[in-house]
């Protein structure tokens, strides 16, 4: 048994076809009131003609209005109102004498009243009548217009905010890079061919994940942990010893959506303001619970924090943490939380919450993510 497939498609969607429905529909509308007026006033199954005569002609007027209209549609306000008026008007009188000459014509010897008066008569029923579809026409044409204007605008600040998303996760430190391949550089000058392959082979792995997911898709959190280390790899191969690096992450947390590489610029940050600094190097750790219906991610390190005349302004304008913020709040808008403070032992954290999403909830991101993956990999 076949089973018709319903779908959720706008009435307007197609307008050719939503001003025929409706055109149809309204004068089908008033064919059955007028007819069903005739017949509680006691008229004879004969004065149906004139009404289906007078429907037909006005069906064709109408038809030929809304021809005019879609050209005035578009002019100054002035033009559009006063050609509209001579419109209806010129339409009223030639409407009102076809209905009272058709009227007059079937009932030949049996209605005696003036032509004038019955031509007056159905110029005031014929101009509240087209006047009133006038007012229908523009309407919904104005209406139309501007759900098609706000869609646009819409689909605008989507590819916008998408565009600026882009923008921000792949604005990766160019420091980095040129550190790392200047890495590779000097163990393949010192013939550390092995070292040197596997570095490429973590880098290319870490720039490999930042093409696959869209900028903003949402990534389960144990994959955007596994991509944090990769980047770490490279840059343990790098300070060695100095780089210590601990990960909490609890199991309720672990499928949590979070935007992909988010955590990589925070980290970044303490590498830079913690690691580098000191020849002891520093402690970064990184923290996942749920709190509530919310996911607590806290990026912590053992650097010196602020140093005397360091400006809290030098931290929240750098592009790690301004990256970071932004990215935040175009994917959650005011339904998130980041801040940063220095600890009271010395150190610095940064403690972001994020609205508890999985993978049933957002399911499409991590889909599109992968399809994606399947593409690069093959």
């Amino acid at each position: 048994m076949a089973v018709l497939e319903l779908t959720d498609k706008p009435f307007f969607a197609d307008k050719n076809r939503a001003f025929w429905n409706l055109h149809s529909a309204g004068w089908a509308g008033a064919v059955i009131l007028r007819a069903a007026s005739g017949i509680a006033q006691g008229q004879p199954v004969s004065f149906l003609v004139p009404i289906l005569i007078s429907a037909v002609t006005g069906y064709s007027i109408t038809l030929l209005l809304s021809v005019i209209y879609r050209f005035l549609i578009d002019q100054r306000p002035f033009i559009t109102w006063s050609l509209t008026f001579v419109s209806v008007s010129l339409a009223t009188l030639g409407y009102a004498y076809l209905d009272v000459w058709v009227l007059q014509t079937i009932r030949d010897g049996v209605d005696e009243t003036p032509f004038a008066q019955l031509w007056l008569a159905a110029i005031y029923i014929n101009s509240v009548l087209l006047a009133a579809w006038s007012a229908l026409y523009y309407a919904i044409n104005y209406f139309v217009r501007a759900e098609e204007q706000a869609d646009q605008m819409m689909r605008l600040e989507a590819q916008a905010t998408s565009a600026q998303l882009t923008m921000l996760r792949y604005q990766l430190n160019p420091h980095f890079l040129f550190n790392t391949l200047n890495s590779i550089s000097t163990l393949v000058l010192l013939k550390q061919t092995d070292q040197a392959n596997a570095m490429l082979s973590r880098l290319s792995s870490f720039l490999r994940f930042t093409l696959i997911n869209e900028a903003a898709a949402k990534v389960p959190l144990t994959q955007e942990i596994e991509t944090l280390k990769l980047y770490l790899d490279i840059e343990k191969m790098r300070f060695e010893e100095r780089l210590r690096t601990y990960f909490t992450i609890e199991p309720s947390v672990e499928n949590a959506l979070v935007p992909s590489l988010l955590l990589q610029p925070l980290v970044e940050n303490a590498i830079k303001y913690a690691v580098t600094p000191k020849e002891e190097g520093a402690d970064i750790s990184v923290t996942a619970q749920l709190v509530g219906q919310r996911v607590r991610i806290i990026v912590s390190d053992t650097g010196p924090g602020l140093q005397p005349g360091q400006q809290d302004q030098s931290l929240s304008t750098g592009v790690g943490m301004a990256n970071t913020r932004e990215r935040l709040s175009q994917a959650y808008g005011e339904d998130q939380r980041f801040e940063y403070y220095v600890k009271a032992d010395g150190g610095f954290e940064v403690l972001l919450e994020l609205p508890y999403q999985n993978r049933i909830i957002a399911g499409e991101d991590v889909q599109a993510g992968a399809q994606q993956q399947g593409k690069i990999s093959a």
